[in-house]
């Protein structure tokens, strides 16, 4: 049996942002207040990536007595739907936090319109009718300069006069935007007078057909934060030239109260992984993977499906850290923390996935023994097991080979092995169909040997599993390889999907030992020898491998000294 009870070699990584609201609570800051929200929005499915900003927003409002609010970022009503707010909800409660009653950017709709004014008054926003792609040209690149628009300088009763029949409605998509007047020359892009709203004739998901008038992501986040109340705004690293932006804003307007405080982070990436939405969209549009929960996929949803327990990834989350500057974590750092967890709880079963019959010749015609097994050799109060043993079982093809390979210590001709829990049975013959197939292995037990004692002086070198074929049931069992082949997808190409192992799900039909017909949906079991399998949440007999038995984190390791 693997030992998985050691922590892995890597020392935990530090948590900047806990060091920086510690610091802040004992200066005083924001009175003492610790306020976070998780932003998402509402266009997909929530990904392993997302369980590290749930863990890093939550978590720091916990931890220091404070508040977390789960906030919908719904300003796209083209993309957005209910179905993804509900899985959302959802997939943070399973996680293990508590998102209390959602809040939304919609809410603010009204709030933000009314900021918007407030800047085209003061001089700081004005109303624009050049296309997307004038304004996108206009701003220049990194050391070439921007070019003003020539309605930048539109007096604010004009502006604030098509600003409100845009919201009315009049014009169509595109007509017009609303700019904030910032720098068109500044070194950041993000302050070249960036779009605050846009006209879009869609029917959003909670606001129905209310407004036209949509806030893009940087008016409409820094504003929902100051109205929240939120004190320590954290993003993932690829907002970090969208802070001045953010600071801008904020500065230029009447708050209800302390301005927020943007800190960024690095986003969790996984080996052999992709988390790009449009990306995972078009593996399933290809048909390429089931749906949003397939278990070869890093949703949220899928990993459940697959048997991860959320808090195995939330100790994963907590172990990497929180550091300032982007890596990419091994998949396999990640499955360490799910087979250990696993190693404790989950109960241990028999299941043979190629099976191949043993016929035990000296066994008394119509006789049947109970054999007693451990549930969990890892907890004792998890018991023991009634488990039947017959003249007729099934074992694993691979654990017999007529002409053995050097090396190879499992079921040969005239050779002797352990069977699980049971006798020492020693191979007397087999037999071949057509093709040369073996078809059925034949032995003789030694009833001396029950519950796999060794007599004196006998030694044999492998324990092999087996299941009566008169108790069996059927099981299907689906066996996960990695999605992409490559530790970086797209590495060499820039085409992740050229990395793609069109061949990682194997499905095969299996036997396994009564207790599993009544395992509960989506509990995870150990296959002995196997590893990992969740019972699938839906289908009944289904089972998903969750992860394999052998450490391979220690591997890695080793290849990286």
């Amino acid at each position: 049996m693997t030992d998985h009870s050691r922590a892995p070699d890597t020392p935990a990584a530090a948590n900047f942002v806990r060091d920086l609201v510690a610091a802040d609570i004992q200066a005083g800051t924001f009175g003492g207040r610790v306020q976070t929200r998780f932003p998402p929005e509402p266009n997909g499915y929530l990904h392993i990536g997302h369980a590290k900003a749930i863990c890093v927003d939550f978590g720091i409002a916990e931890e220091f007595g404070g508040i977390c609010k789960l906030r919908f970022d719904d300003t796209n009503p083209e993309t957005e739907e209910t179905e993804y707010v509900d899985a959302i909800v959802d997939d943070v409660r399973w996680l293990g936090f508590e998102p209390g009653e959602p809040v939304y950017a919609s809410d603010y709709f009204e709030q933000l319109y009314q900021w918007a004014e407030h800047l085209i008054s003061t001089g700081f926003a004005y109303v624009d009718d050049q296309d997307a792609d004038t304004i996108s040209a206009q701003r220049g690149g990194y050391g070439k300069p921007g070019i003003e628009s020539p309605h930048r300088d539109r007096d604010a009763a004009e502006s604030l006069d098509l600003f409100r029949r845009m919201r009315a409605g009049e014009f169509p998509d595109g007509a017009y935007v609303l700019r904030a007047k910032a720098d068109m020359q500044h070194d950041n892009m993000q302050l070249r007078d960036p779009i605050m709203y846009r006209i879009r004739h869609e029917h959003h998901h909670r606001t129905g057909d209310a407004w036209v008038l949509y806030p893009t992501y940087d008016w409409a986040h820094g504003q929902s934060d100051a109205i929240e109340g939120v004190t320590h705004s954290l993003c993932s690293l690829e907002f970090d030239s969208h802070r001045a932006l953010y600071d801008w804003y904020l500065e230029h307007l009447p708050l209800p109260g302390d301005q927020p405080r943007q800190t960024e982070f690095a986003r969790l990436e996984l080996t052999h992984t992709i988390t790009s939405k449009r990306k995972l969209r078009q593996l399933i549009a290809d048909g390429v993977v089931d749906g949003w929960d397939d278990p070869r996929l890093p949703t949220l949803r899928a990993l459940r499906r697959r048997g991860y327990p959320a808090s195995a990834i939330r100790e994963f989350c907590e172990f990497i850290g929180v550091a300032k500057t982007n890596s990419r974590h091994q998949i396999e750092l990640l499955e360490w923390f799910i087979r250990n967890q696993l190693n404790h709880t989950a109960q241990r079963r028999m299941a043979v996935l190629r099976p191949i019959k043993l016929v035990v010749t000296n066994w008394p015609a119509g006789h049947v023994e109970t054999m007693k097994l451990q549930n969990n050799p890892e907890n004792d109060a998890d018991g023991t097991r009634d488990v039947q043993f017959t003249g007729e079982l099934w074992i694993e093809a691979d654990d017999f080979m007529a002409d053995p390979t050097p090396k190879y210590y499992r079921l040969t001709p005239g050779t002797e092995v352990r069977l699980r829990g049971a006798f020492f049975v020693k191979c007397t013959g087999y037999e071949t169909d057509m093709l040369g197939n073996v078809t059925e292995v034949h032995c003789t037990y030694d009833p001396d040997t029950r519950g796999g004692n060794s007599p004196e002086g006998r030694k044999v070198k492998a324990t092999i599993h087996w299941v009566s074929t008169a108790h069996a049931v059927d099981v299907q069992v689906a066996l996960y390889e990695r999605l992409f082949s490559a530790e970086v997808p797209g590495d060499r190409t820039g085409d992740p999907f050229d990395d793609l192992n069109r061949e990682s799900k194997t499905v095969l039909t299996g036997k396994a030992e009564s207790a599993l017909a009544s395992v509960a949906f989506g509990q995870v079991v150990q296959f002995e020898r196997l590893g990992y399998f969740a019972a699938d949440d839906v289908e009944s007999g289904l089972f998903h491998r969750t992860v394999g038995l052998k450490d391979e984190w220690a591997n890695v390791q080793k290849r990286s000294k």
